[in-house]
């Protein structure tokens, strides 16, 4: 039975071939079975081609902009608490094509390993270790002591605590970022002094304001955590995303955990990774909008954007600024700009695709425009 569904790869798409042998077991079919299956599959499949000469582009661009029109208004979705809300729809959409290096709401599902996942306590414990911690997250008051010229940072035992945290580890992060500066431990308070003497007060305000932000401990970039239940699990759900970090606690499950920034899915895992991912969140968006796109368009598009081996954006820096055509440029953005600087160089067009041939009224090259018709004329007899 193996052998036989091994024959026909090549023929039919690894995936489905897969699904196929989990149905096979599940249905108990018979080899004459498979082989009616197979034979079916395959008509299924060609049927499924596109023909040669469809204009795939334009299809695959209405198949996004006609249910885009149709989205709701409520881009925000908040995810359990006010500080977790994620963009979706219409915003969340451009902001995957356009290839947004900043994006608004950066987030991060963290699935933990089995041995961890059912247990609540421990899914706490790992979502305090993930959260980013600053000075002020563990300080009652910070004091501008004018007269020795520093600035003291009163501790909160009852936070410390919570956080797991001592006052020696807060000690040595604030050391390790404030190399500037002399930092030693006081009864219950942190003391910053500058090392060379300062007569200015707006220097010593400065060091406050920047004591405040101090990382302390946890992942920095996550903002807010919230442990949740998943099916038969926990796992958690983060604002603000730092994948690399993330990977390094030993209870994260690596396989599962991911991120919505797709040129943070890029650098960390590489572009097939970013090109699932694209698959992925434009997925997510348009199935939250209950809306039915063709998955196949969803991977033109994804393949379009990462087929250079980079995410470029469907923008007129990115994909569009690169085409061939000096017309299909033109067409896009700032059509004078594109055509001065090719009529500086002396480009050519040889009028390949789509949008240069209905700027000057030929027939396109796509359906019947594609082949051309060539008789052979036998001479007439005299």
């Amino acid at each position: 039975m193996e052998e036989l569904i091994k024959s026909y790869k090549g023929k039919i798409p690894g995936g489905i071939l897969t699904a196929l042998e989990k149905e096979v077991v599940d249905r108990k079919l018979t080899k004459k079975d498979v082989e009616k299956v197979l034979l079916r599959l395959t008509q299924v499949y060609e049927r499924a081609k596109i023909n040669a000469g469809e204009s795939i582009g334009v299809i695959t661009a209405e198949s996004f902009g006609e249910p885009s029109t149709q989205m709701t208004l409520n881009v925000f979705h908040f995810a359990g608490v006010a500080e977790m809300s994620v963009s979706l729809g219409l915003p969340r959409l451009i902001e995957i094509f356009d290839a947004r290096k900043t994006i608004k709401t950066p987030m991060m599902s963290v699935f933990i390993k089995p041995q961890w996942n059912k247990d609540p306590l421990k899914v706490k414990k790992i979502a305090a270790a993930v959260k980013e911690i600053k000075l002020k997250e563990v300080a009652l008051n910070f004091i501008i002591n004018i007269s020795k010229l520093q600035v003291e940072v009163n501790l909160s035992k009852k936070k410390m605590r919570n956080l797991n945290l001592s006052e020696e580890d807060i000690l040595k992060a604030v050391s390790e970022g404030f190399s500037k500066l002399n930092v030693k431990l006081g009864t219950e308070k942190l003391i910053l002094k500058p090392k060379s003497e300062i007569n200015q007060l707006m220097e010593l305000y400065k060091i406050k304001e920047k004591a405040k932000v101090a990382y302390i401990s946890g992942v920095k970039g996550v903002k807010q955590v919230l442990p949740v239940k998943s099916g038969n699990e926990f796992m958690i759900l983060t604002s603000g995303s730092n994948l690399k970090e993330v990977f390094k606690i030993k209870e994260v499950d690596e396989a599962r955990t991911f991120t919505n920034d797709i040129h943070e899915v890029k650098k960390v895992l590489g572009i097939e990774a970013a090109r699932q991912a694209i698959i992925n969140e434009s997925s997510k968006v348009m199935n939250e909008q209950g809306l039915d796109v063709d998955i196949r368009h969803i991977m033109f598009v994804a393949d379009v954007i990462t087929s250079s081996g980079f995410i470029k954006g469907i923008t007129r820096s990115g994909i569009t600024g690169e085409k061939e055509s000096v017309l299909a440029r033109a067409s896009f953005e700032t059509p004078i700009k594109h055509i001065v600087n090719a009529s500086l160089i002396g480009e050519e067009d040889n009028l390949n695709s789509v949008i240069e041939n209905v700027i000057l009224n030929q027939p396109v090259p796509l359906g019947t425009g594609l082949p051309d018709l060539v008789i052979k004329m036998k001479e007439v007899e005299k």
